[in-house]
């Protein structure tokens, strides 16, 4: 009797097919590893949205992870569902949302005009056409 592939090599082999670029196969794939053991080695089939929710508050709260990478683990996440197990995206509304950096203003900087450049030392000569 064969066993079913797991659940990886499931989302390595979709990946591929889809020509998704091996960065995005790799990070994916850590991403789904880090959240099966983050709940206990569970299969994501058994798993709602409240565990999705709970990997992604956890990152935003004790991984402190800037909000892009919060995104990007969130659609790794998702990829399975969709593309493997072909179930209907969970609905997540409690999750605890990493907060963008803010770009501060660059104060001073713009206000000082440029140095002048110092005068080329003089060879002692003309040039010929001068």
């Amino acid at each position: 009797m064969e066993k079913a592939p797991r659940i990886l090599d499931q989302v390595r082999e979709r990946i591929r097919l889809k020509h998704y670029s091996i960065r995005t196969e790799v990070t994916y794939l850590k991403w789904i590893r880090r959240f099966i053991l983050f709940r206990g080695k569970v299969h994501p089939r058994e798993l709602g949205p409240g565990a999705i929710e709970a990997f992604l508050t956890d990152l935003a709260v004790k991984g402190r992870v800037a909000a892009s990478t919060q995104n990007q683990a969130l659609n790794a996440i998702l990829f399975p569902y969709r593309e493997v197990l072909q179930s209907s995206t969970p609905a997540l509304e409690g999750v605890v949302r990493a907060s963008r950096t803010r770009r501060l203003p660059r104060i001073g900087k713009d206000k000082t005009p440029p140095r002048p450049k110092p005068p080329i030392p003089s060879l002692g000569f003309r040039a010929p056409g001068w």
